[in-house]
């Protein structure tokens, strides 16, 4: 996550607003099974995910290169499977596509960079960037409605660098196909927060649902003024958009900090966190499917 240099400290308190979402959305069914054509998804093992996340490398270019393996470790292969060059020297954004029956796109982010110096970077944002590849192992068990693009953004921390670098380069046509755009940074701090005040109101309800037919916590957590993340790329372009983080009033000065490293992380609700956004965007892919025309049996007169 970006932070908004000296700002930080005199803003804190002003700026961190927490509050409870309220769960107005119909709810979901716990188990998949009892909700045929919705939520279909697989879970990698806690123990994988957590070895991942201790293979963080404080090099970004490294990091960035451990991402695209993974992607194809999880199947992601071939023309589906590719890095963009940015203008500068700097480390690629790799990008993964899962096909869908449609060219309709929900885009799905996390920066692989780590802020220069200070810590390790596995909370901002090693925790973000590692889900990635899980998530592409947890959703390419079956063919989706939309297109999902996971895109792994260079240079987050040097001023959304590579999630600019990408949304600019798409066209007109390309832009307006993207529905949806689901950016996670720095996760495993606690419970999973959301950015309302910068999140679309659909993409929002979609997410209340989930939580509480899932029973897995996520709750309001603004950082506005206090920095930004991948997500206000896009919006920039009106795209719907919707950034998840665990950034509480506590836990913010860890970020660019020498406390960034894997010890700040809490496994269980970093784990939460990673079954809560595969069953997000399970559901969030028929939820943003256009509603089917009523089915109007004539009659002869």
């Amino acid at each position: 996550m970006q932070c908004a240099g000296n700002t930080l400290a005199r803003n804190l308190l002003r700026y961190l607003a927490v509050g409870v979402i309220a769960f107005t959305a119909p709810s979901l069914a716990q188990n998949p099974a009892r909700s045929p054509g919705r939520i279909h998804f697989l879970l990698q093992s806690r123990e994988v995910v957590e070895g991942h996340l201790k293979s963080f490398s404080t090099k970004n270019s490294e990091r960035e290169a451990l991402i695209r393996q993974w992607f194809a470790d999880a199947g992601c292969k071939g023309a589906n499977l590719s890095e963009q060059a940015l203008d500068r020297k700097l480390p690629p954004n790799v990008i993964c596509v899962l096909p869908g029956e449609t060219q309709r796109v929900i885009v799905v982010g996390a920066h692989t960079d780590k802020v220069d110096s200070f810590g390790d970077g596995v909370v901002d944002n090693w925790t973000g960037a590692v889900l990635l590849p899980a998530l592409v192992d947890s959703l390419g068990g079956q063919l989706r409605h939309h297109t999902l693009i996971f895109v792994g953004f260079s240079c987050e921390e040097e001023g959304l660098v590579g999630s600019r670098y990408y949304v600019d380069h798409l066209t007109n046509a390309q832009r307006a196909r993207i529905e949806g755009v689901v950016n996670f940074d720095s996760l495993g701090l606690g419970p999973t927060e959301v950015w309302v005040s910068h999140a679309d109101k659909v993409l929002l309800d979609a997410l209340a649902s989930v939580a509480a037919g899932s029973k897995l916590p996520v709750t309001a957590m603004n950082v506005d003024n206090l920095g930004t993340a991948d997500s206000e790329s896009f919006a920039r372009y009106g795209i719907p958009r919707i950034t998840l983080h665990s950034v509480t009033q506590k836990t913010w000065p860890i970020l660019h900090s020498p406390s960034d490293k894997m010890a700040a992380v809490k496994m269980n609700d970093y784990y939460d966190s990673y079954k809560l956004i595969a069953e997000y965007l399970a559901y969030l892919d028929d939820a943003l499917k256009p509603a089917a025309a009523p089915n109007v049996e004539k009659t002869a007169h």
